[in-house]
């Protein structure tokens, strides 16, 4: 008898904890939506509309507004006469509205940004389409020299107090770990309204070619060895801020959502494994995690869940400086180092 994998996010119910993530490669085409679905996603979040999108739309429709506000009164519509799907707005609310049809599972949409603008209108536009929920983005890189932490970190609140506040639907917030201190910021998400929080973000790290002399982006696939990162920090953070903790970076296979669930995270995201492995990785993972919790005779992952989190881990240092120094004093030189 197989030991079923459903779970709750955000209030929501999954199939499963494997949440396929924001990516425009597999989110973009709702067959693979379809696909992904089938192959066993407990839920999927669509790639994101981002800010610099939204304030562009919101800036061409007061345009037409305005332009059209002294039409003559016989016009047949004072709406733009062109058609709006080629707005990023208009087309991100058509994919959501599209994907809810057609898909079972929770539909979750992503606003990424980092600056005060119409997040709260886009957010409720995201919503009547049809999102199950939203995750916002928080993608900043902090290069300001006058701008504090402090300052920083009041602008994001205050925008997911916005956000929340509009909403009926939960929203998550995917979050840096570059926080001074990342787990009263996680506390001050819920009070400001967050029902989640997705660690962690990705960041692209600049390239410089010594022979072009030119500055290059380029987007590399998480690793597993990545992993330990948000592993870390779920096991920290899990039963002590009341949010959903959902994994996300270097999860490779169901082992690694297994070890996720163990330190807390109640969903586990993953992108990196499907654009390597096409969408036959999911029922993989969900065959790996089945194996294992019959072999063990787990009867449930609410069973599991935080088993092995800091506040109920035999050895909780392990999540603590003690674990660090211990690990840097005991490592030792192979015997024909000084030799090589």
């Amino acid at each position: 008898m197989s030991i079923p994998l459903t779970t709750t996010y955000l209030g929501l119910a999954l199939p499963s904890p494997i949440v396929v993530g924001a990516a425009a490669p597999l989110s973009s085409d709702l067959r693979r939506l379809e696909q992904l679905e089938r192959e066993g996603a407990g839920a999927v979040v669509l790639h994101s509309l981002f800010l610099e999108q939204i304030e562009r739309d919101w800036r061409e429709w007061i345009h037409h507004q305005q332009h059209s506000s002294e039409s003559h009164p016989e016009a047949l519509s004072y709406l733009p006469a062109v058609d709006p799907q080629h707005l990023g707005l208009e087309g991100y609310l058509e994919e959501i509205r599209r994907a809810r049809e057609a898909l079972s599972i929770p539909v979750i949409a992503s606003l990424n940004g980092t600056h005060s603008g119409h997040w709260s209108e886009t957010a409720r536009a995201l919503e009547q389409a049809g999102a199950s929920a939203i995750e916002l983005n928080l993608y900043s890189v902090p290069s300001s020299t006058s701008c504090s932490s402090a300052e920083l970190e009041a602008e994001q609140l205050e925008i997911v107090r916005q956000v929340c506040s509009a909403l009926s639907v939960p929203v998550a917030v995917k979050l840096s770990p570059w926080y001074t201190g990342l787990a009263a910021m996680t506390r001050s998400l819920a009070e400001a309204g967050a029902r989640g929080a997705v660690l962690f973000n990705r960041f692209l790290q600049p390239e410089i070619d010594i022979d072009t002399l030119s500055t290059e982006a380029h987007l590399e696939l998480s690793h597993r060895s990545e992993q330990r990162l948000p592993l870390r920090w779920i096991g920290l953070l899990h039963g002590r801020v009341p949010l959903d903790l959902a994994a996300s970076t270097g999860i490779e296979n169901g082992r690694d959502v297994l070890r996720m669930l163990m330190v807390g995270a109640q969903v586990c995201q993953v992108v990196s494994a499907l654009l390597r492995h096409g969408p036959g990785a999911l029922q993989r993972m969900r065959e790996e995690m089945q194996q294992w919790l019959e072999e063990n005779q787990i009867e449930s992952l609410a069973s599991l869940r935080g088993s092995l989190s800091q506040q109920r881990n035999p050895n909780p240092e392990a999540f603590e400086r003690a674990q660090y120094l211990r690990a840097l004093s005991s490592y030792a030189l192979p015997a024909d180092w000084d030799e090589r």
